[in-house]
This record gives C-alpha cells, structure tokens and sequence, in this order.
C-alpha cells in the first residue's frame, strides 16, 4: 500500500497521534493531516509541537492540519462568538511555522436550520473572519481549505469562498464525501458545477446517506468513481486526505481504494 500512501494524507487527531500511532506514523511514512481541538491546544506546550513536528520532517513527511471546530461559529451573528472562535483559531495558526502544513482545513460552519435567514449577516461576518486568517496564511505560505459539511447545497459556500478569492490566492474548497452524502439535498453535478474548479483538497469517506458514520470507501454509496471521473475529466489534482477514524477503517480504505483504482485516474 505504500504507493498508495506516498499520495494521500491520513486525518490524525494530535492527542492520537503522539498518544499511540506516532511510531507507526514514522515507520510506514504515512503523511497525516494532523487534527487539533480544545483540549490538546489547552494542555500542550509550544516544545512538545515542536518536537513531534521536527520528527515528522525528519521523515520528510507531507503534512497538513485540521483546524479545531467544535462549538465554533466563524461567521457567528453573536460578536462575543466570533471573538472566542477567532482566538481558538489563532491558537492553530500559531503552529503553521512549527509544522509548515501544505493546508489548514477550517469548517465555516453554515447550517440553515440554525442560521434562519441571516444568510447575508453570516456571510459578511465569515468573510471578516477569514480574510483574518487569509492574510496570516498568506505570510506562511499555506493554504486555507473550507469543508462543507451540514449545508445541503453549495450556494452559500461558493458566495463566501468566490468573495474571498477576488481578494486572496490562497483560498479554496475541501469537498468531504462523506458529509455530502449525509447532509447535502443536492446533486454532486451540481456540487461540482458551484464549487468544482475551486477544489484544493478532498476528504474521502463512505456512508449509506443517513448518518455521517466514516466508513471505508466504497462501503457506502458515494459515487467514487463517478466523482474521481470529474476531477481526472477537469484537471483537478487536490490534496487527497482519508477520513477512517479507526486502524481498520484506515487499512480498509486503502485496500478498497487499490482495488477500485480511485488514484489512477489522477495519474
């Protein structure tokens, strides 16, 4: 499976990963996108980032990270939310120049059901928010990836990212698998025919479209195929990330994604 590992990054919560699969880490050189929460930035010191970020570029490992999102709300109507979700935010950005991650994947956190017709007043306060942290990004050469995951079409997220990308290079769409089929009631054409052509990272997961369950791929019924076709047919080469969230689900996915051969249509 190593070829198969050269090319994609594994989601890895930080506390995780130094905790239990940092050998394992190092030994298979898997590349990991590196998850980080409220209790990990609040109990570890800058020193112990900095040594498990000098081992994994020892190993000359890709990495890249998951910004925190639990109770945060970037675009909150609330000034006081936003506030505290700009300074657990801060936190992470504060490590890009400990670990130089190709990518910080953030969620905007858009839910209609929650934001009842403040579409307008949201987005103007996520642009804020983002165009923050754009600018920090843009100093440490990375990139900003923003993840659909409870918004049930793109209209939204292609409003916010098309208004930042008229003013920043670094700005682009994470399209998660997994979260379309569960949360989204539109089509993956027409995902694709929004926000398609702005796709800088993917995460892969399964699911059987009612619950957000991070099966292996293809033990769902997400359109692999049909979507690796998209981006093979447009010249789309993201940055490709797995979802497990257990050690069998990881060595699952890799063997389902070599025998549906996912990668070889970006080759």
């Amino acid at each position: 499976m190593r070829d198969i590992l050269k090319k994609i990054q594994v989601n890895m919560p930080f506390r995780m990963l130094v905790d239990r699969y940092l050998p394992m880490v190092l030994k298979e050189k898997i590349n990991p996108e590196i998850g980080f929460d409220c209790f990990v930035l609040d109990s570890f010191r800058k020193e112990d980032f900095l040594k498990v970020a000098g081992m994994l570029r020892d190993e000359g490992l890709t990495i890249t990270f998951h910004a925190p999102f639990y109770d945060l709300r970037p675009g909150a109507v609330d000034r006081r939310i936003r506030e505290v979700t700009i300074e657990r935010l801060n936190q992470v950005f504060e490590l890009v120049p400990c670990f130089k991650p190709e990518s910080i994947v953030c969620h905007p956190s858009f839910d209609s059901r929650y934001y009842v017709s403040n579409d307008d007043l949201w987005l103007e306060n996520s642009r804020d928010t983002w165009m923050r942290f754009l600018t920090m990004a843009h100093g440490m050469d990375t990139v900003i990836v923003l993840e659909n995951v409870y918004e049930s079409n793109p209209e939204i997220l292609n409003r916010l990212i098309n208004s930042l990308s008229s003013k920043f290079d670094n700005i682009r769409f994470c399209f998660d698998t997994g979260h379309f089929n569960a949360f989204s009631n539109a089509s993956l054409e027409k995902w694709m025919e929004s926000l398609g052509t702005c796709i800088g990272e993917i995460h892969l997961h399964d699911n059987d479209g009612r619950t957000d369950e991070h099966a292996p791929v293809g033990e769902g019924n997400f359109p692999f195929r049909r979507f690796f076709e998209f981006l093979s047919e447009s010249d789309i080469r993201p940055i490709i990330t797995i979802e497990p969230h257990t050690e069998e689900n990881f060595r699952h996915t890799l063997k389902n994604i070599k025998n549906m051969k996912l990668l070889d249509y970006l080759d």
